[in-house]
């Protein structure tokens, strides 16, 4: 299984201490050098540039070989990257938040999952207990709707 990782997912999962879950679901995770890049900016938290700088082997950095694409132009690098990425990859899954990323990647029929399906999936599996990791995220800046949320801790395992 090929699974492309956007940034936010990533850092999310880092600040809630629940990025293993990510290997434990796909066994390896690609991101974009951009999106790498990203994780470890002065402006992201500690935590994620600190858990970023260390070696990870499940997690493989790579580089689309065409980051040039005029439709993805609107979004910022780490995204427009790890759509390309997928696509030149044939992933069978694209994690990623950001609603404009996600609908440009579906167009390309790329599957898509955000951070909350992934605790969901996680959730079933047993390997996490969704309530918990969601008041942890809810602690962060990632915002989930009430309607979203409701349905999320609803439909739990």
């Amino acid at each position: 299984m090929i699974v492309v990782a956007d940034t936010s997912p990533i850092n999310y999962l880092i600040l809630i201490e629940e990025i293993g879950i990510l290997t434990k679901m796909y066994g390896r995770v690609v991101i974009p050098r951009a999106v790498r890049e990203e994780l470890l900016r002065p402006s992201a938290p500690e935590m994620v540039r600190n858990w970023t700088s260390q070696p990870h082997d499940w997690l493989e950095v790579r580089t689309p070989l065409n980051s040039q694409d005029a439709s993805l132009a609107a979004l910022d690098p780490g995204e427009r990257d790890a759509i390309m990425l997928a696509g030149e990859l044939g992933a069978d899954q694209l994690i990623v938040d950001d609603r404009q990323g996600r609908h440009e990647a579906e167009k390309r029929g790329i599957p898509v999952i955000g951070t909350l399906g992934v605790m969901r999936e996680a959730a079933t599996l047993g390997l996490l207990d969704l309530q918990i990791a969601v008041k942890r995220l809810q602690a962060t800046s990632f915002y989930i709707a009430p309607d979203v949320l409701n349905r999320l801790l609803k439909d739990q395992p």
